[in-house]
């Protein structure tokens, strides 16, 4: 079985042997520069030398183990569960006879199977565990990476309601819009229903939330404390849960709204020459009387 790639080993021993070359340079050089003021400059030479190298191949190690330091760091939780299990199983065996220590293993694995709250909330974090590594099983397989093969670092994940919550810090060459195209493939590989990404912050791209959802929770029949209100004697019809299945507009007594008639605006008399209004002329023919017209 491949631990390390033989990508990011090659790229982990170029970028090693940059660091040491880099760093033994400028530390031999600023320590050179100090140790002259105090000493003759041929002696500073070699003291900047004797202070770069060391300091230069402490950067190389650090380097050229990152691989096995970011392994390390995927498997950090369950190496230190396991860790704690191992040690508490040989205090146990050592101190206890073997009755009681079979007594209080079966405590410690049969209470939490029987009580159902602990043992959803250990499955929960089961599967945040797991998830974790199903992550990365998508970052190495079919999302493509940057050239020297790094995969993204995914940090810690907590339980949902729904499923679980991780978050990822990616590397240069990929960005949550590369994520989005492939969020079936990635809500396949977690055995998950559906997965959605969101940025973690605001104001770095690179920090991003895996929402992973297994479960549906708001189709779950919740009880009505409205049921207990109605009184169970009433009659149906003026049970309060009676509704209007159809509606009469005739039955619905409106009110008419009339429109006041607008007549139409009186005429501006004419005025003469010198101003005044010319007197009306008894010739003019009377008003109809609408009377008569009846």
């Amino acid at each position: 079985m491949t631990v390390i790639e033989a990508k990011v080993h090659r790229s982990s021993a170029r970028n090693a042997k940059m660091a040491f070359i880099l760093t033994a340079v400028i530390v031999g050089l600023l320590s050179a520069v100090v140790a002259a003021s105090y000493i003759h400059p041929i002696l500073a030479v070699f003291v900047g030398a004797l202070i770069g190298v060391p300091t230069g191949g402490l950067v190389w190690v650090l380097v050229r183990v990152w691989p096995v330091i970011r392994l390390l760091w995927w498997w950090s939780l369950e190496t230190a569960m396991a860790v704690l299990l191992l040690t508490a199983w040989v205090q146990l065996a050592n101190h206890t006879p073997t009755l009681v220590t079979l007594l209080v293993v079966a405590l410690v694995v049969g209470v939490p199977a029987a009580i159902r709250p602990i043992r959803r909330q250990i499955k929960a974090w089961t599967w945040c565990l797991i998830v974790r590594h199903r992550l990365r099983v998508c970052f190495a397989q079919f999302i493509i990476a940057n050239q020297s093969g790094s995969l993204p670092l995914i940090l810690w994940a907590r339980p949902t309601p729904v499923g679980e919550r991780v978050w990822v810090y990616l590397r240069p060459g990929l960005s949550a819009k590369d994520l989005e195209g492939r969020l079936d493939k990635i809500a396949v590989t977690c055995h998950a229903s559906t997965v959605l990404i969101e940025r973690a912050s605001e104001n770095n791209a690179a920090y991003l939330r895996f929402d992973i959802k297994r479960r549906e929770v708001l189709t779950a029949h919740v009880a009505s404390p409205l049921v207990d209100v109605i009184d169970p004697t009433a009659p149906v019809s003026a049970s309060p849960l009676t509704v209007p299945t159809a509606l009469d507009l005739p039955d619905i007594d409106a009110p008419t709204i009339r429109i006041p008639t607008q007549g139409k605006p009186a005429k501006k008399p004419a005025t003469t020459a010198n101003g005044s209004k010319p007197a009306a002329s008894s010739s003019s023919v009377p008003d109809d009387d609408t009377s008569d017209w009846i």
